[in-house]
């Protein structure tokens, strides 16, 4: 499988917060919501139709337990085209800590990551996909695991808040395999890793 990551981002880079998000505000971040005004039918499928492409699901924890708390649990999404998706493939955890996910057909990855990860991609089948999940994110990209990497750049500057992508980490060259606009004036940017940048010398 392939192992894809999609996820949302304002201009700014900021991923934290794109739907109203009582954690965070409880946490002090107040910008959140971002997101949900730019979605039109057009963009709406599309996401629709990027989760039923999926073969199986990775998450960290806090985006699975609060994908289980929502899409796994409120009526009305987990019977929407994004929750049947989410409920009826396997979906994988990585957390030391998780002992009992509770949504059905889950199974937690601990101790070695990376292997159990590989494991996945060596399956047979399509993507494997990763929605969200920031810190697994990061670690996936460092790691040189990530096949696919779906920004759908939502056209709002936040000014706080965490940020897809630290201020000190690894280099990525990517490829851009794809790019579209979507009506309200979201932007999907398709691209592939393709190893360090090249920086100019003169």
């Amino acid at each position: 499988m392939r192992l894809t990551i999609t996820t949302q981002v304002t201009v700014d880079g900021v991923m934290q917060g794109n739907g109203p998000s009582e954690p965070d505000r409880q946490a002090g971040f107040e910008r959140d919501g971002w997101a949900m005004a730019h979605f039109d039918d057009e963009s709406a499928a599309y996401v629709d139709q990027v989760y039923q492409r999926a073969d199986a699901f990775l998450f960290g924890r806090w985006t699975y337990e609060f994908f289980a708390a929502t899409w796994g649990t409120i009526d009305e999404m987990a019977h929407a085209a994004i929750g049947r998706a989410l409920g009826a493939r396997p979906k994988y955890v990585a957390s030391s800590t998780l002992t009992d996910p509770g949504w059905a057909d889950t199974t937690v990855l601990s101790g070695d990551v990376a292997a159990a990860v590989r494991e996945l991609k060596a399956r047979p089948g399509g993507e494997l996909q990763v929605h969200g999940s920031g810190v697994l994110t990061r670690w996936l990209l460092e790691n040189g695991l990530v096949d696919e990497l779906n920004l759908l750049v939502v056209p709002v500057v936040v000014g706080q808040g965490t940020r897809l992508f630290p201020d000190a980490g690894p280099d990525v060259a990517l490829d851009l395999v794809e790019a579209r606009a979507f009506p309200k004036g979201i932007i999907l940017q398709v691209y592939r890793p393709a190893g360090r940048p090249r920086y100019a010398t003169g």
